[in-house]
């Protein structure tokens, strides 16, 4: 059984830009999300639910237009991409020995 990274790893590009966006604008309906990624419709329906198979996103009930769905990442994504900010992953603010005027140094 291959893990989380893995799995995401082994879907098609335009499923992982769907995974991208939802990743950065939270979440949208089919058409929001169409429009963002400039895919296809039915790109999108396909990448949605090759994400949904491996668990990846959910899909709600849009209260604005009842006939649309809300895609947005599982509770476990939306952990795991806060969690890498936190820990001082690439979007961390502020290292030991680095300012603007002078560039860090590996020790």
């Amino acid at each position: 059984m291959a893990g989380p990274d893995e799995e995401l790893e082994d879907l098609p590009p335009s499923a992982k830009l769907v995974f991208k966006v939802l990743e950065y604008d939270g979440p949208l309906t089919q058409k929001q999300i169409v429009q963002e990624s400039m895919l296809s419709a039915r790109t999108v329906r396909y990448a949605l639910e090759r994400l949904q198979e491996i668990g990846r996103v959910d899909e709600d009930v849009y209260f604005a237009d009842a006939r649309q769905s809300l895609y947005e990442l599982t509770e476990g994504e939306q952990g795991q991409e806060q969690s890498v900010e936190a820990d001082g992953g690439p979007d961390a603010k502020g290292s030991e020995g680095c300012d603007e005027a002078e560039p860090c140094r590996a020790e």
